[in-house]
């Protein structure tokens, strides 16, 4: 009976250790087939853009195909259910936004959570924003809710449960502490033309969310960015901090991810090859135009940003009593 023990404990430590080693082979020569680029959002986004630019990189870099799909739905998380259930060997991976941090705590019930995937890299980031109307006489925060005198104020938002929506609903309710009502959008473009119109007082949105392309046209005016500092594509913007809302930023990012259980090997090798793309030129002007800031990290730079997003975006989901079932 003991050597029968013994004898299944000597097969299991061995099976172990092919297991080990055939993992070890794998990272060792990943990769050697086509890798899949599962994009949270449809065609068109800057999630779709970047992903696009990255899988192209990627295939120059590594020598293989890298194919994106877009499979968007329910927020992104249709996308990120796929990519938690694959096999963690680095040929499924996700391209998503700051939606996966948002909602871990906004989606009561999903069928995966945020420690379900390893953060390849958060590649491009881009503040969110107040926008308002030309016509609009305020130029900063500051004016446009003395002029608004206690007034609800009405705000468009690209959907419920963006970040714009729970950033802008967050600064009225708590730094603010003024009456305001969102009106949501089917997206940012009939979102963008409501506030030129002057439809809604003013807008929530990402500077790349095309924000910072009709400030810079002239048919809209930044009042403020949830930001540390200026924005270098619209520098005449203030940050809240410096309208009297100091210690509060907010931001939509980009970022990839792989199953949770992929080998740190390659994780590594595919954050050093996003990080060099990103580092481009070419990459870093249509990022900066479009209203983001390219980034790069370490696999634990690129991790911790996740998680502390997961923790920031989760109390202001709680603190406004979001959720959606």
């Amino acid at each position: 009976m003991q050597g029968r023990r013994i004898a299944r404990r000597v097969l299991a430590a061995a099976a172990m250790m092919l297991v080990a080693a055939g993992s070890q082979a794998g990272a060792q020569t990943y990769p050697a087939n086509k890798i899949t680029l599962i994009v949270a959002f449809a065609p068109g986004g800057i999630a779709d853009t970047l992903a696009r630019l990255i899988a192209q990189g990627l295939s120059e870099r590594l020598h293989q195909a890298v194919v994106v799909e877009n499979r968007g739905g329910a927020g992104g998380n249709i996308a990120a259910a796929n990519v938690a259930r694959a096999e963690p060997d680095g040929y499924t991976l996700l391209a998503t936004t700051t939606a996966l941090a948002i909602n871990e705590t906004l989606f009561a019930n999903k069928e995966f959570s945020a420690s379900d995937f390893k953060t390849l890299a958060i590649a491009a980031i881009s503040p969110e924003a107040l926008v308002t109307g030309a016509a609009n006489p305020a130029n900063n925060l500051n004016e446009f809710l003395k002029n608004m005198n206690g007034k609800t104020i009405n705000f468009a938002v690209p959907g419920v449960g963006t970040g714009s929506h729970i950033e802008a609903e967050y600064f009225f309710k708590f730094l603010a502490k003024t009456p305001a009502q969102m009106i949501p959008f089917q997206g940012g473009a009939p979102a963008i033309n409501a506030a030129i119109g002057n439809q809604v007082d003013l807008m929530a949105s990402t500077l790349g969310g095309g924000a910072a392309a009709q400030i810079e046209g002239g048919k809209l005016k930044g009042l403020g960015i949830a930001a540390d500092k200026r924005a270098a594509v619209v520098p005449n913007v203030p940050t809240y901090a410096e309208q009297g809302f100091p210690g509060f930023t907010a931001a939509s990012w980009v970022g990839f991810f792989a199953p949770g259980k992929t080998d740190p090997q390659i994780i590594a090798t595919l954050n050093t090859a996003i990080n060099a793309i990103v580092q481009t030129p070419e990459v870093q002007k249509k990022l900066i135009d479009m209203g983001f800031d390219p980034i790069t990290g370490g696999p634990p730079q690129a991790d911790a940003m996740f998680k502390a997003e997961v923790d920031k975006w989760g109390k202001m989901v709680k603190a406004l009593n979001l959720s959606i079932k």
